[in-house]
């Protein structure tokens, strides 16, 4: 790529929004060193301790580009381990048995492998164009001349799947609270403490103490999925079962509808390359970023085959989703429990991500964007408690989990996790034509990749919509905000 801005596309850089605006931020402060020149970075930080202090901002510019280039490649793992292995888990079960245990299985190792693979895509992209910092700037940069169309859209893309994320964990907190009480609260009401929680843990601006929480997280997701597998193969032999009903097999009645939504819950276990961009900007060394992704990839391949299968294998076709539901009254009230924390901590996450979007855009001009001074922190707890809100009334509007997970696979996590990354290989990454022998394996994969992603955009985005709308005029779920 060539051209006066990172986006290639002859558009001015203040324009765009892009994140070379942050990274040459420092070096713009430290110009100037009149009063004029004082008086206007004072009046940029709106701070008034920098009135009696010429050095305020260059400060905290400088502790503000320490705190946020903290994160090694283990605590980066993680951090991808804390955003991915949490809600996709919970729903697998459910999809091995829509679409057989062999389909499953294949679709499980296929898409998580294929995934590794576009992640590894996205990380060229990251260290080729380091001034990339989110997802829009990305698609800034594909869209070539177009760059600020697609920057926009590209933004608004990843702001509302982050919302919509949210949401799915606010509508689990629900479920969890409802389920371990038995009481006749509302569940509106679980909501709202389910969302305030979320909004807490997010508090913090820094990946690096999102990471500490991760060890718990993955701890209580890991509890959560082996109680749900002893107390479901327990129950198997003992008291519910007399023969298994698992099929290796679709059910002969399995509807394209029931398949797809089965198939988009598969792919939104593999969202990760969503934030890929934001949480490399705060690596020490980028290109580290190889062992993470690939860390995560096993990690998750493993723990997300044998979730879907064994549980699978153990309830048979009547198997719930979230899974944790099949463990029976007593267990099952334990395990979420137990999961409490994966489905909080792994929820404040995408809001941080969002919030740091959103937060650094406005604020790019300013020492603001640090989140180290009065007006930085007010800001910072304005915009998350915005953003939680939002996904509070998304959680409240779609209440139904595989539904919900469904139509942000479909919309989002298609194109996040498949076919822009193809793009990005072919438009920014690759050098020669796509048919010379060192291309050609990428290629490929690439045009799989693309083409996955398409057709969990539109088939996906269909199957959700119609179920949605299916089991609302069936009357299996509760209305829009009701109890």
């Amino acid at each position: 790529m060539t051209g006066s801005t990172p986006y290639g596309s002859g558009l001015a850089e203040n324009d765009m929004n892009s994140s070379t605006d942050d990274a040459t931020e420092p070096k713009r402060v430290e110009l100037g060193t009149g009063k004029d020149m004082d008086k206007k970075r004072r009046g940029s930080a709106g701070e008034k301790s920098s009135d009696t202090d010429p050095g305020y901002s260059e400060r905290k510019v400088e502790e503000g580009e320490a705190f946020f280039r903290r994160l090694g490649w283990k605590r980066l793992t993680v951090v991808l381990i804390v955003n991915a292995i949490a809600l996709g888990s919970l729903s697998l079960p459910a999809a091995f048995a829509t679409l057989g245990m062999v389909a499953g299985v294949i679709s499980c190792v296929g898409v998580g492998l294929l995934a590794i693979y576009t992640s590894h895509i996205i990380g060229l992209v990251k260290l080729k164009f380091p001034e990339i910092d989110h997802y829009g700037a990305a698609m800034g940069l594909l869209f070539g001349r177009f760059g600020r169309f697609g920057y926009e859209l590209g933004s608004a893309m990843f702001v509302i799947e982050l919302i919509l994320l949210v949401g799915s964990h606010c509508l689990t907190g629900t479920i969890a609270f409802t389920h371990i009480t038995e009481s006749s609260v509302c569940s509106i009401v679980f909501g709202v403490v389910s969302a305030i929680i979320l909004l807490l843990l997010a508090i913090p601006p820094s990946f690096t103490e999102q990471a500490i929480l991760g060890y718990v997280d993955f701890i209580s997701i890991i509890g959560a999925i082996g109680i749900t597998m002893i107390a479901t193969g327990i129950r198997s032999s003992h008291e519910i079962l007399s023969e298994s009903t698992w099929s290796a097999w679709p059910a002969p009645d399995t509807t394209f509808i029931q398949g797809f939504v089965a198939i988009t819950n598969i792919v939104f276990a593999y969202s990760f390359a969503m934030c890929q961009f934001t949480f490399m900007d705060e690596l020490k060394k980028p290109e580290d970023y190889v062992k993470s992704i690939w860390s995560l990839g096993i990690i998750e391949i493993i723990i997300y085959t044998l979730t879907g299968a064994i549980i699978y294998a153990f309830v048979g076709s009547e198997v719930q989703s979230p899974a944790l539901l099949s463990a029976g009254n007593v267990v099952s009230r334990v395990a979420f429990g137990i999961a409490l924390p994966v489905i909080f901590i792994s929820g404040s996450i995408n809001i941080t991500v969002a919030g740091r979007y959103i937060h650094g855009r406005i604020f790019k001009h300013s020492i603001t964007r640090f989140v180290n001074t009065t007006k930085g922190w007010i800001t910072w707890l304005a915009i998350i408690t915005v953003i939680t809100i939002l996904a509070f009334i998304t959680a409240e509007a779609i209440p139904i989990f595989s539904d919900l997970l469904s139509l942000c696979s479909s919309l989002f996590v298609s194109g996040f996790s498949f076919y822009l990354p193809a793009l990005m290989w072919y438009k920014l990454i690759k050098q020669g034509r796509w048919y010379d022998r060192e291309n050609l394996g990428h290629a490929l994969m690439c045009a799989v990749a693309f083409v996955v992603g398409l057709v969990v955009l539109g088939c996906g985005t269909y199957a959700s919509i119609v179920d949605i709308r299916d089991n609302f005029r069936e009357g299996t779920v509760s209305g829009v905000f009701t109890c």
